[in-house]
């Protein structure tokens, strides 16, 4: 029997953030120490779902995102990461995070973002209702405002509740379709065709490259190298 495309795209998105490599460490690594809050912008390889995705968003310094994280602890035995993915809102432990996808020289494809002042004061209010959202279940619609998360939806949510209500990352109308041809990609219809629910097509919604861009949030740090992304790192003033 074949299985429905949505349920294999989603079955796809999930090995995309469960399985594990072989993962190089580079020595800078090592000289690095994430801070909580901090957010780890991923270049997934999950399939068509994937590639859409970051086909029709755009990265800071033309980086190709598909998921983002939010750094919850780093005491313990090693960092763990808020995310919201198939199973829900999750945490994971970092190594199992940067083990999703590698560059050509084995390099997790990650890059970590620092929030500015004065935002970077959210962050503990942020954590905190972020760990409060646990167990709640992934947002397969996309749709935002209900009791669901996607992942860059999670870190909205979490930044904006903190605010008071405002938002800290930018929302913009989202699109399905194909700049090239102004098309909706194929796989985006028959996923939303199985879920039996329109194309959100133009509602408000934000995706990780936007959060990226964002003018308040600084690339500190690259695990490896995300596909188009001619960057630089920026450290501390």
């Amino acid at each position: 029997m074949r299985r429905p495309l949505a349920k294999t795209l989603i079955a796809l998105w999930t090995i995309g953030l469960v399985s594990s490599g072989c993962q190089s460490t580079r020595s800078h690594d090592a000289d690095f120490a994430l801070r909580p809050g901090d957010l780890l912008f991923q270049d997934i390889d999950c399939g068509p779902l994937c590639d859409a995705i970051e086909t029709v968003t755009r990265g800071i310094d033309g980086a190709h995102f598909s998921h983002v994280g939010i750094v919850s602890t780093v005491d313990g035995t090693e960092p763990l990461i808020l995310e919201a993915v198939s199973a829900g809102v999750v945490k994971t432990p970092l190594s199992t995070f940067l083990d999703r996808s590698h560059d050509a020289q084995g390099h997790p494809k990650v890059l970590v973002g620092r929030l500015d002042e004065p935002y970077a004061a959210l962050i503990p209010d942020a954590l905190d209702t972020a760990r409060r959202f646990m167990g709640l279940p992934y947002d397969s619609v996309y749709v935002m405002e209900d009791s669901s998360f996607y992942c860059s939806e999670l870190v909205y949510e979490a930044f904006r509740l903190a605010n008071e209500g405002e938002p800290v990352f930018a929302v913009e109308p989202m699109t399905f379709r194909d700049p090239k041809t102004g098309e909706t990609f194929g796989p985006w219809v028959d996923y939303y065709e199985e879920l039996g629910v329109p194309i959100p097509e133009g509602e408000p919604g934000l995706n990780p490259g936007g959060i990226s861009r964002s003018p308040d949030v600084r690339i500190v740090h690259a695990y490896g190298l995300p596909e188009g992304w001619r960057g630089r790192i920026r450290h501390e003033d």
